[in-house]
């Protein structure tokens, strides 16, 4: 009898064990399976596929390299002030702009990364196909629904959404859509795919089913920089922060080639994706190539190679530390590729486009990124959308010029067709932005600009910008003119002003179709303080739907 007491004790407490586990790290599973299902391989070397050993005699179409960072603050960049107030140097990023055109008011497709990505790739609105929210697993947005304990205003998760939600891998950019790899191959590019892609996992979805001819990456959101017990990494983890502690669990450091099994780079993933780079563009230094590189730096988790952490000794926060120590190798990347295409006789006639997916993220919980501007990754202020746009190509654009704008993401896959005399035939909703580069054409590239994620929506129409928010039930009108860091609501100074702005967001909406899934997540973001700040009632706050 004491030994079945005994027993039954010790079930007992393996179950409540077990229980306890689950309830309490349920969130590593996702990882978990993702590892039992696809196992990542040792490394393994890449071959380029190599293009003529000699270049063809006469003139070319122009290279095309098109570098996407992610999450990158406007303030992150040394031109626009730089992290840690300038002690963070970027100077080959700086370069593209001192050496090519700038457009001030260069705006992101979206305020979050796939439908940003979607937007380049096709030239259109993501909205306009469905694509308006940022694929995730319903795990993830299960998670995030738990909030803050501080928190004055609590996310919302719609569980009765979540049978209408088709699996993870096919949540992605339709197989409909013309992609710029696509139009840009039947031209006769060489495409080249390599990073971050987040536009879908399943087989017709993937890069090398879009148009691209080679593809190194990840297909998810993020990526593991190295090991986090590799002893050349210096990890900041955000404990504040619940997206930071799903990645942490479920990410793999690992990248897969042309839908190959995962594998381990070599190396901090930033650098690994530069030398994979430069390896691609030997390979095709003798045909017309098109690259899209889309770094995922400096995307959380925040994770630095040792040698760049002890660059910044001068830096007190470890956070912020880490954090800049990841943009010195964004930077060390850029110049490797300019560098790389000086050695190859290609720098002239290669047009190389530089920006970001989306602002800053509030989750980093570093008050600085975005500055002048407010707003964060997620919302539609302009810390949120505004970025870094840099256009240089030699052979055509002048040098240290800088435009007006606006322009948005939209509007590269027109220009790049323009840089390669392939023209566009199908609708788009971008425009080709090389005669606003050169100066032919002085006048505005687009008289609005629109977007939209769920019942948050905006148009910047001239000057004037208008924010339609369900949740809170409010408006925002600014004129950018006169208040380019969106300090002063109009809203009530002129209510004909939103009426007009307002008829222009539903008169674009109702052009649009249906999301291709539905958002699960409603969650608060505040404009004007990252995650870690307290909360108090006189913030303002939107609420992102995804």
């Amino acid at each position: 009898m004491k030994r079945w007491l005994i027993a039954l004790g010790v079930v007992g407490l393996l179950a409540l064990g077990g229980y306890l586990i689950v309830r309490n790290y349920w969130y590593y599973f996702p990882g978990i399976m993702a590892n039992l299902r696809d196992p990542i391989a040792p490394y393994q070397e890449i071959a380029w596929n190599q293009g003529p050993s000699e270049a063809p005699a006469g003139d070319r179409p122009p290279n095309i390299i098109v570098i996407v960072v992610d999450d990158l603050g406007y303030n992150d960049i040394s031109l626009h002030g730089g992290v840690a107030g300038g002690r963070v140097q970027t100077p080959n990023i700086d370069a593209l702009a001192q050496q090519g055109v700038q457009v001030e008011a260069g705006y992101t497709a979206n305020a979050t990364c796939s439908p940003s990505r979607a937007a380049i790739m096709t030239g259109r609105y993501a909205s306009r196909f469905g694509f308006e929210f940022t694929s995730a697993p319903v795990a993830f947005s299960r998670y995030l629904s738990h909030g803050g304990e501080d928190a004055l205003h609590q996310p919302i998760f719609h569980e009765e959404r979540v049978a209408d939600v088709p699996p993870l891998e096919t949540l992605g950019l339709p197989p409909s859509e013309i992609t710029i790899a696509e139009h840009l191959r039947g031209a006769g590019y060489r495409t080249l795919h390599i990073g971050k892609w987040h536009l879908g996992e399943s087989p017709d979805l993937r890069p090398e089913a879009q148009g691209f001819d080679e593809s190194l990456g990840f297909m998810a959101g993020a990526a593991m920089f190295m090991p986090r017990n590799d002893a050349d990494v210096v990890n900041a983890y955000l404990p504040f922060d619940p997206i930071d502690r799903f990645i942490w669990a479920n990410l793999p450091y690992a990248v897969e080639y042309n839908g190959g099994q995962r594998f381990r780079p070599q190396g901090y993933l930033t650098d690994y994706f530069t030398d994979q780079a430069v390896s691609a563009i030997e390979a095709n230094r003798n045909r017309p190539f098109f690259m899209y590189l889309a770094y995922n730096a400096p995307h959380t988790p925040l994770q630095a190679a040792r040698a760049d952490y002890e660059a910044l000794e001068g830096i007190e926060d470890h956070t912020e530390r880490v954090y800049g120590a990841m943009i010195l190798a964004l930077d060390r990347g850029v110049g490797r590729i300019m560098q790389t295409l000086r050695e190859q006789g290609l720098d002239e006639n290669t047009l190389v486009i530089f920006t970001s997916d989306n602002g800053g993220a509030w989750y980093v919980g570093l008050p600085n990124l975005n500055r002048p501007y407010r707003g964060w990754k997620a919302t539609f202020f302009e810390g949120g959308i505004r970025t870094p746009f840099f256009a240089r190509w030699p052979a055509r654009l002048p040098a240290g010029q800088r435009i007006a704008g606006p322009a948005q993401h939209i509007d590269i896959f027109a220009t790049a067709a323009a840089a390669a005399g392939a023209p566009v035939t199908h609708p788009v909703d971008g425009v080709n932005l090389l005669p606003f580069l050169t100066g032919e054409d002085t006048n505005a590239p687009h008289q609005a600009l629109f977007w939209r994620s769920g019942p948050y929506r905006v148009v910047r129409a001239g000057d004037w910008k208008l924010q339609v928010s369900e949740n809170p039930n409010r408006v925002w009108l600014f004129n950018l003119r006169d208040d380019p860091t969106e300090q002063r609501d109009l809203s009530a100074q002129y209510p004909e002003r939103v009426a007009e702005l307002r008829a222009m967001i539903e008169a674009q909406n109702a052009a649009l179709p249906a999301p291709l899934w539905p958002a699960l997540l409603e969650g608060p973001v505040r404009i004007d303080v990252p995650l870690n700040e307290p909360w108090t009632e006189e913030q303002e706050y939107i609420y992102w739907s995804n």
